[in-house]
């Protein structure tokens, strides 16, 4: 595991993780985050540093089906969202996601809802095929797909850095955002602003 209190610089093995950032979870969506778009200037920034660097990104998306199990229609919690190929389930248009970016898709069936982009997804073969050791981790939202892809990033023995500046929470209960990323940092990951990681010598 990484060492906290040393400092972080991209390096060989890490790859950028964006989650959900969708048209549906900006502001004007259909399930909204607060503030959700602010996330896109960090991940464009540190987009290019990787790319630059050679190091993989990888964009996860929701890819639901139209009667999908998590809208309220269906006894689910959340208005309809990010419906296959409908332009709320487009990334969002000024995000610079790179041509070699790998795009996950997850919660693709009607009857399974998947928080995490390694829910029945190949997403840990993929990382592992490719020689990933770290995680920067990224998106929307805080409370929901991002905790949940870092915890699971880390039982699969990843590091992970949560990058604070480029996450933002739902808070259905307030104070939500907080308590995942307390959580997070409990479990392991190390919480950073995407602008304090250095690049290497």
């Amino acid at each position: 595991m990484q060492n906290p209190a040393a400092p972080i610089t991209l390096q060989p093995g890490d790859t950028l993780i964006i989650v959900d950032v969708q048209n549906d979870f900006l502001p004007g969506g259909s399930l909204a985050v607060p503030r959700g778009d602010e996330v896109v200037a960090p991940l464009n920034a540190l987009i290019e540093r990787c790319t630059t660097r050679h190091l993989p990104v990888v964009a996860t998306r929701d890819w639901h089906p139209p009667e999908h199990c998590s809208f309220r229609e269906r006894g689910g919690p959340w208005p309809p969202h990010c419906i296959a190929g409908t332009p709320g389930a487009a990334f969002a248009p000024t995000l610079a996601l790179p041509a070699s970016a790998t795009i996950v898709s997850k919660a693709v069936t009607t009857a399974l809802d998947a928080y995490s982009g390694f829910g029945g997804t190949d997403l840990h073969d993929r990382l592992q095929a490719a020689g990933v050791r770290r995680l920067l981790v990224g998106g929307l939202a805080t409370d929901y797909c991002v905790l949940n892809t870092v915890r699971d990033g880390l039982a699969h023995g990843y590091d992970v850095v949560l990058l604070t500046d480029a996450i933002r929470a739902v808070d259905v209960t307030p104070g939500d955002g907080q308590r995942a990323i307390d959580e997070m940092t409990r479990l392991g990951a190390r919480a950073i602003a995407s602008a304090a990681i250095g690049d290497p010598a």
